[in-house]
């Protein structure tokens, strides 16, 4: 029998009872960026499906499709029509995907469809289309499925677009911890169309610029500016009008480009100083302690909000950096101010919890002016407690500010 794999050393034994195993596996993923693709006429997609794993001539046309139970009552008739057109064979799981499902459950019904539909885990990539969520709890299920699936990532959404749909990480929350259970599981493909953010409610683009706002805080001033300039327009105009497709493609593309400049050289977090944690040092306690009213990358506004008012307490950003940041998230439809940041102690807490995800150190990354970052492991409670200080004044000059143009 010929081994899959050839490797340059063979095992040696080093000592009586002793062995050392040295092995490396190769990661390769592709993200793909199409417009239309559930176009009837368009072969794009089914082409790039029909890529499995196994050897070649063995591809199958069989496709188990979990699907967003949102994106199926808009897009569901167009799905089931394009899979038959190009001569899929499908079964298709609709599953509710919000952060409040994001949950064991949701998983294991996941699972039970892969079981169910008799998945060949060498042919038959799973297929996930929705949002972040979908995506994250679809690529859980397919990483520990026959202790490995493949399957492809179409997001829906702006967030998945930038963030959730091009990275290796999966997971669910676990009792009070967001994303407490996953694995890094890279997907086959990711395909991604903006045509999607079409039928995206308002609420959801903002959702997703919060996170290409968190990438050019941290790395680059050029990508802020047409994040500062989408903030002072309306969003779905933004996305939606000829007036402003080049800017938005390339905010779009540039987000994603600068977001897999940093996980290709760490993609297993072997590094635990990342800078697009930024953003994610207070947000996954402060979103569990609101989930029934945060979406993920409100959690993270806030979160960005307050270590602008650190990164200001520090002396490494002017005041009017600070107030410009805040100013574009709030024109971006991002409340800098949450509930959440009154509990001095809650929010303690989570950079203890931080801590222990991140090997004993803070690793807290910090904006150094607009576009740039240093990372940190000393922040203080009373440093803190002036970031929240700064919040609040903010949204409290933005309130009187507000009641005072409508009067």
């Amino acid at each position: 029998m010929t081994p899959a794999v050839e490797y340059r050393h063979r095992l040696d034994r080093e000592a009586r009872g002793r062995w050392t195993v040295d092995a490396v596996k190769q990661v390769s993923y592709e993200v793909l960026v199409h417009r239309d693709l559930l176009h009837p006429d368009d072969p794009y997609l089914a082409d790039a499906l029909r890529t499995g794993t196994g050897p070649a001539g063995r591809a199958s046309d069989r496709r188990l499709l979990v699907v967003d139970d949102v994106v199926e009552r808009i897009y569901g008739s167009a799905i089931d029509a394009y899979f038959e057109e190009h001569g899929f064979r499908t079964a298709k799981l609709v599953l509710d995907a919000h952060e409040q499902v994001k949950n064991w459950a949701s998983v294991d019904k996941v699972l039970a469809a892969m079981d169910g539909f008799g998945v060949d885990r060498r042919r038959e990539p799973v297929i996930a289309i929705g949002g972040g969520v979908l995506c994250d709890v679809v690529g859980f299920a397919a990483s520990i499925f026959r202790r490995g699936t493949p399957y492809v990532r179409i997001p829906t959404t702006l967030i998945g677009l930038v963030d959730a749909g091009v990275g290796v990480k999966t997971g669910v929350n676990h009792r009070e911890g967001k994303n407490r259970i996953g694995t890094y599981a890279q997907p086959l493909l990711s395909l991604l169309d903006s045509r999607f953010l079409g039928t995206l409610p308002v609420r959801h683009l903002s959702n997703g610029m919060a996170e290409i706002l968190k990438v050019a805080l941290v790395k680059s001033l050029p990508l802020f500016e047409r994040v500062e300039k989408a903030s002072l327009t309306d969003l779905r105009g933004f996305f939606e009008s000829p007036r402003y497709a080049d800017t938005a493609d390339y905010v779009i593309e540039e987000s994603i480009h600068l977001m897999l400049e940093e996980l290709q050289p760490n993609l297993w977090e072997s590094v635990l100083e990342r800078c697009v944690d930024y953003g994610h040092t207070f947000s996954p306690t402060v979103e569990m302690y609101a989930v029934s009213e945060l979406l993920h990358g409100e959690a993270v506004a806030i979160d960005m909000a307050l270590t602008t008012g650190i990164s200001l307490e520090r002396g490494l950003m002017t005041e009017d950096d600070a107030v410009r940041v805040l100013d574009v998230m709030t024109g971006l439809g991002l409340s800098p101010w949450n509930d959440a940041l009154k509990e001095q102690d809650l929010l303690v807490k989570a950079l203890e919890d931080t801590v222990r995800h991140r090997d004993g150190l803070q690793r807290l990354p910090l904006t150094r002016g607009i576009g740039d970052h240093v990372f940190v492991n000393d922040v203080t409670p009373a440093q803190i407690e002036a970031g929240m200080a700064f919040v609040d004044s903010y949204a409290r000059d933005l309130v009187r500010w507000q009641q005072g143009s409508v009067a």
